[in-house]
């Protein structure tokens, strides 16, 4: 009888340590979940803010139609890609992706940017003041969200490959999250705004 007690016990320890190993990664994934939720609010607030950036430049920068046209193309395949990596933010594939398109975007908002510094009266501009203020603060919101997503995934990337959990990840599904990280030097500084 004492036999079949103690392996009762010890089944349900054991029970009891997996059952706590999976709701926490269950715990943590869901964190990084919302913090990329985080990330997609301030993204898609950029990416409503570029059409109207490009509207009060189209009538300044007639001769620049090139850079337009790819900041827009930029925007697209941005907004795309997020909403790939919107839908799992835990597939590593997406956030590649994401953060591809993501340092396009930079890159032409960039040329857009140094375009709009030649000409002084769209410099002058009331209204790109006010959107190169907004696009800037988003920006901001980004970069602090993407620090935040980046801690939740470390420690959720860190809780499934330690031990015991490091056993039971793989067999309930929980694989590796991917950080979102900027990896051109140029991409790592937010646009610089001068008018």
């Amino acid at each position: 009888m004492i036999p079949l007690i103690v392996t009762l016990a010890v089944v349900a320890v054991i029970v009891l340590l997996v059952a706590g190993i999976y709701n926490r990664l269950v715990t943590l994934r869901n964190r990084f979940k919302n913090a990329f939720a985080q990330i997609d609010v301030q993204l898609k607030r950029r990416y409503d803010l570029i059409p109207n950036l490009v509207e009060v430049a189209k009538g300044y920068l007639k001769h620049e139609r090139e850079t337009l046209e790819a900041v827009i193309a930029a925007r697209n395949q941005a907004v795309s890609a997020n909403a790939r990596a919107a839908a799992n933010p835990g597939d590593p594939a997406a956030m590649k992706g994401l953060m591809g398109a993501e340092g396009q975007l930079g890159g032409v908002l960039g040329r857009l940017f140094a375009l709009a510094e030649a000409y002084p009266d769209l410099k002058a501009n009331q209204n790109m003041l006010q959107l190169m203020e907004e696009l800037t603060s988003t920006e901001n919101k980004i970069s602090f969200a993407r620090q935040a997503y980046n801690d939740a995934v470390t420690v959720y990337n860190t809780a499934r490959e330690v031990f015991p959990a490091v056993i039971f990840a793989g067999m309930f599904g929980f694989g590796p999250a991917e950080l979102f990280e900027v990896t051109a030097p140029a991409e790592k500084e937010a646009p610089k705004v001068s008018f």
